[in-house]
């Protein structure tokens, strides 16, 4: 969920651009939200000094938020031709398309925008245009790297820029702004060319169906998929709205013309089962994904049985365990089999390791390292790296914070509102609105609901009626305890002061009470309890 702002110039009169702008995902903490975003109140009050939103590449977590957030910062967007594609195709469904100046920049091209001159270096990611980002101020350069690694054999665009980089750390880098998902794991992530080779040898050992399940932003995983099905005879179906949107994009950057025609899934349903290979989204156990459903019988076209294959081409994303596990135990049950990046080599990382950290800095040679991108145990471990590299400054932010880049170092400046957007439906809502804390209990604890009605004196004239909503049937029955609960709001009403009886409110809270004393002798805990009072 990336948000990063850089400003250069007189205090109060600061020019900025935002790199990157994206999204992370609900999870069961997050009931009914599905999408989850940075609050960009800080630089929305400064959207008339916000020369521009610059994108590293097309993951959701850079890229995810422009069509949600773009109506509060009114900015123009720059993206590589790859990333342009799929921003537009948000913009689109937002109904802003016509709105927002979207500028295409070129592989290794260059931005202007005010004090900043902005040039796009070419990096390897596991997404085609990963771009890192030269940013020239008359304060100094800062390269900001945005997602990267180190792949000799990328499969889809070209190396690392290893040339640009060094002429940067020889001009001189002010401070590095670094990736730092990795930095606990020595080594180095991977090629993948490696995991092509031995996707074509697993998939011509299946004699079944084959589903391969992969991010379907991993173009160049996409990529040796569709060459495992063509050298094993086989051909590709896509599966999913994600992988066909990823896939339109690839085409409109000239990726995959070589590829012989996809056919739809009701053709896949027609072919042998040893002729068809499935790509799939839902690696991660996304409940509506194709793969969960596919798994659940519930796919209109798609069915997989015994006999059959799921490669996940992908890793564990942590907090995703529960709900891979379980679509991975329904495949089983199916009589599918599963295999996995622990089984055979068919996943790598598109984030770099020690080794590769270290390659950058010998590169880069910033003065300051700015660690950014990982969970806080990672951004201390990658500044502490930075030290053992002789970076002379380093400093580990936290969200919020504002840090002064200068010749003598990073210092902490000052500390910005930040925070978390939820997309609720339609709805964006700060992520410590009550209403989410409201639903987490309603998922808790249940609901009972009492609903009466009274006349202008207080007199009962109907009810009480009691409904109860996802608490469970207690050893009394459920009859039962609705006659208690409806004996509990009528005592509660007729045992009132008669000066008070007349008062809705009154009636309503002395009810609330009642109720919300018996029920935990009920069920051991406290429902939200609902009183509904009508007047007649």
């Amino acid at each position: 969920m990336n948000l990063n702002l850089y400003g250069f110039g007189p205090e109060g009169r600061e020019q900025w651009i935002i790199v990157d702008l994206g999204v992370t995902f609900g999870d069961a903490n997050t009931p009914g939200v599905e999408v989850i975003m940075p609050d960009p109140t800080f630089i929305a009050a400064r959207a008339d000094d916000l020369l521009g939103i610059v994108l590293t590449h097309a993951h959701e977590d850079h890229m995810g938020a422009v069509a949600s957030l773009w109506p509060q910062l009114q900015a123009p967007v720059y993206a590589t031709p790859f990333t342009a594609y799929l921003v537009r195709d948000r913009l689109a469904e937002a109904g802003l398309l016509d709105q927002v100046s979207l500028h295409e920049v070129p592989l290794g091209g260059r931005i202007k925008l005010g004090s900043f001159d902005i040039e796009l270096v070419t990096l390897t990611h596991s997404i085609p245009e990963p771009n890192g980002l030269l940013i020239r101020t008359p304060a100094g350069m800062v390269l900001h790297t945005g997602d990267w690694k180190i792949d000799p054999e990328p499969l889809i665009g070209t190396p690392t820029d290893v040339d640009a980089l060094i002429a940067a750390g020889e001009e001189g880098i002010l401070a590095m702004v670094c990736d730092s998902t990795n930095v606990l794991t020595e080594g180095e992530a991977g090629s993948e060319a490696g995991v092509r080779s031995e996707l074509i040898k697993l998939v011509g050992e299946q004699n079944g169906r084959v589903a391969v399940a992969a991010f379907a932003s991993n173009v160049a995983r996409l990529q040796s998929a569709v060459e495992a099905a063509e050298h094993n005879d086989r051909t590709v179906c896509l599966v999913g709205r994600s992988m066909h949107r990823m896939m339109g994009a690839a085409r409109h950057v000239g990726l995959f013309e070589w590829a012989k025609p996809f056919i739809d899934e009701e053709e896949a349903a027609a072919l042998p089962k040893n002729k068809v290979l499935y790509l799939c989204t839902g690696s991660q156990g996304e409940p509506r994904a194709a793969l969960s459903r596919i798994a659940s019988g519930s796919h209109r076209h798609v069915k997989l049985s015994n006999g059959d294959s799921v490669l996940f081409s992908s890793r564990v994303i942590p907090g995703n365990e529960k709900s891979i596990f379980a679509l991975q135990n329904a495949l089983v049950s199916a009589g599918v089999s599963v295999i996995g990046e622990k089984d055979r080599h068919i996943h790598v990382s598109g984030h770099p390791c020690r080794d590769e950290l270290r390659q950058m800095y010998a590169w880069a040679r910033p003065r300051i390292a700015i660690p950014v991108h990982g969970e806080r145990r990672h951004l201390i471990e990658h500044a502490k790296l930075a030290r053992e590299l002789q970076v002379p400054h380093g400093f580990a932010p936290r969200n919020g914070d504002m840090i002064l880049l200068c010749d003598a170092g990073a210092e902490l400046v000052d500390e910005v509102p930040s925070g978390r957007l939820h997309r609720d439906g339609n709805i964006l809502t700060p992520a410590d609105h009550g209403a989410l804390r409201e639903r987490k209990k309603l998922g808790h604890s249940g609901v009972i609901s009492v609903a009466l009605a009274v006349d202008g004196a207080g007199h009962l004239r109907s009810g009480p009626e009691a409904n109860l909503f996802g608490l469970a049937e207690p050893k009394e029955g459920f009859d039962q305890v609705i006659d208690a609960l409806c004996d509990t709001a009528q005592n509660a009403v007729e045992n009132m002061p008669k000066r008070n009886r007349g008062d809705e409110r009154a009636i309503e809270n002395a009810v609330l009470q009642a109720v919300r004393r018996l029920a935990p002798k009920i069920w051991g805990k406290r429902p939200h309890v609902e009183v509904i009072v009508l007047p007649l």
